[in-house]
């Protein structure tokens, strides 16, 4: 039996304690063979060595994240109370405070997770365009919005734009109800959830209401100029040749704009190709323009993403389709037959 006694003099006890002890029960649920007694801004706990350790690593680190943040919601509470990897407590506290893009709603911080993301973030500060490609999962999008909402939060841009192409993902949606917003909202959901992860909701409602941040399909692009403002374009492998360059060419005077796409998965109909390796390819060499490759190393979502990624990449290596060869964004179809005439009839 052992005792140690925790001081949550450097935090608000409210925010550690929640409304009516709600937190504190959490903890005593999680760990129930020991003892913990609250008096004031001082936590006691006793019981088994281990289990006493364990506990007060995990309430030091939500000390710690309270400090920096002034607060933690009941979910967070409870996952960091219940992560035992690194990965997980990696997620809550910031061995690098010059890591934290984005302080989000309730405390929460977004950063630049791997190595590539971070050469993401490193590329995009020091150039205009970068270009962004890789697999489902590794980050690309939430990262460049990331990067965005710090840029308008700092006031090196004035707006941010987010753009998609309007392209159905393998199924046909046939005729979607609503207004026109309505329709063409569901082709941009995830460009909304990176903001909310962000932005408060009220002023996330504000800044859209005021078109200081805008979301829209990428043929709204066509005929503006967009000056001042941090600008993404996202499925960019769902775009044509022309689309990418009308997109390439919107941007003005003190703007910055992050392509990013997956060129594995392309939903274009089979009678178009995508533009987006033909963009990589010509614009490689131009200062100010950069290129970040990321991979399944780069995946942060759950651990099965990164299985899925590498079984796909074996399985598409073992078993090539037709004028494969590496290094053509592992043989797609609808930029395998570029060069061929098209049959007539």
């Amino acid at each position: 039996m052992t005792e140690t006694i925790i001081s949550l003099d450097a935090v608000n006890p409210i925010e550690f304690f929640g409304v009516n002890n709600g937190k504190l029960d959490i903890l005593k649920k999680r760990f129930p063979l020991l003892k913990i007694l609250s008096r004031g801004t001082q936590l006691k706990l006793s019981g088994a060595p281990e289990q006493v350790d364990n506990a007060k690593e995990k309430i030091d680190l939500i000390v710690q994240y309270l400090q920096r943040n002034g607060h933690m919601s009941q979910n967070y509470f409870e996952q960091i109370l219940g992560g035992d990897d690194a990965e997980t407590v990696d997620n809550f506290i910031e061995r690098n405070p010059n890591d934290v893009l984005v302080f989000g709603p309730n405390g929460k911080t977004v950063r630049a997770r791997t190595a590539n993301q971070k050469k993401l973030v490193q590329e995009a500060e020091k150039n205009d365009i970068v270009f962004a490609i890789g697999p489902a999962g590794t980050g690309k999008t939430y990262t460049a919005v990331a990067l965005a909402v710090r840029a308008l939060k700092n006031k090196m841009v004035k707006k941010i734009i987010l753009t998609r192409p309007a392209v159905e993902a393998g199924e046909s949606l046939g005729f979607l109800p609503g207004d026109l917003k309505e329709k063409i909202d569901p082709y941009l959901r995830p460009l909304y959830d990176a903001l909310d992860d962000m932005i408060p909701a009220d002023k996330l409602g504000y800044y859209m209401s005021t078109r200081v941040i805008e979301i829209a399909p990428l043929a709204y692009m066509r005929g503006r100029t967009l000056d001042n403002a941090f600008i993404i374009l996202d499925e960019a492998q769902n775009a044509t040749d022309l689309q990418i360059k009308m997109f390439l060419t919107r941007i003005g005077a003190n703007a910055k704009a992050i392509i990013t796409g997956d060129m594995t998965q392309i939903d274009l109909p089979k009678n178009q190709r995508s533009g987006l390796e033909k963009a990589v390819r010509i614009l490689r060499n131009i200062d100010g323009i950069a290129h970040i490759e990321l991979d399944e190393e780069d995946v942060v979502r759950h651990r099965l993403v990164k299985a899925i990624i590498k079984a796909y990449d074996r399985e598409q290596k073992e078993n090539p389709p037709p004028e494969y060869t590496p290094g053509n964004w592992r043989g797609n179809r609808n930029n395998r037959n570029e060069d061929k005439p098209q049959s007539e009839g």
